[in-house]
């Protein structure tokens, strides 16, 4: 009897353990970012235009910018977006981070605009 049990331990100890598989990371879910609002629609102020994690987009006329890069509308009222020619503020965080290596050139941008709604 003692000697079953052994030979049933010594079998658990010969296997080796499950591998951890080293570059296999959880199943994340994605962030969706984006246009979340298309040009010519209305919205509410504090409403989110876009969602970004690199300058891809500018905030033109009453539109913020948020800390994580979002932009968002201030008043209500129609949004347009136009391709525009940038003039940046080098101070900005964000503008040293994303447009270090194009100071000194003229380029392009998309802007998001926001028109008043009439009464």
């Amino acid at each position: 009897m003692n000697l079953s049990i052994n030979v049933v331990l010594q079998d658990l100890l010969a296997r080796k353990p499950a591998e951890v598989q080293k570059n296999s990371s959880p199943k994340v879910r994605p962030k969706h970012r984006g246009w979340k609002v298309q040009d010519g629609h209305q919205v509410q102020a504090g409403y989110i235009l876009v969602t970004q994690r690199n300058l891809r987009f500018h905030p033109g006329l009453n539109v913020g910018l948020g800390r994580n890069g979002t932009l968002f509308a201030i008043i209500p009222g129609t949004v347009s977006v136009t391709c525009e020619k940038v003039d940046l503020n080098w101070d900005h965080t964000w503008i040293q981070r994303c447009y270090a290596h194009r100071k000194g050139t003229e380029f392009f941008k998309k802007y998001f605009n926001r028109t008043i709604l009439g009464n």
